[in-house]
């Protein structure tokens, strides 16, 4: 699957899973499978790690054992949604 680099590396990097999403948008094409794909995988979840240094940071957060899981556990299921509904839209 060529989007999955995308989806991947969303929890870690948001400009650089926007990157990952431009190349495969090059390669592919902005109409093909793999880059409506990696579109919506873009969208369907947020930086992870950004989210639990610079928001829980703010807040004085300091143990985010479960919190880590949770989240990146979302992260899986917003990968299967969206794979999901881009083989029901645009497969």
């Amino acid at each position: 699957m060529d989007a999955l680099p995308t989806a991947i590396l969303k929890p870690f990097s948001g400009s650089g899973a926007r990157a990952m999403m431009i190349d495969t948008l090059k390669t592919h094409g902005p109409d093909s499978f793999a880059g409506n794909l990696t579109s919506v995988f873009r969208g369907s979840a947020d930086t992870t790690f950004y989210i639990i240094a610079v928001y829980f940071g703010a807040v004085g957060i300091k143990n985010t054992r479960y919190s880590v899981g949770a989240m990146l556990l979302a992260d899986l299921a917003g990968i299967i949604t969206a794979v999901a509904v881009s083989y029901l839209f645009f497969g």
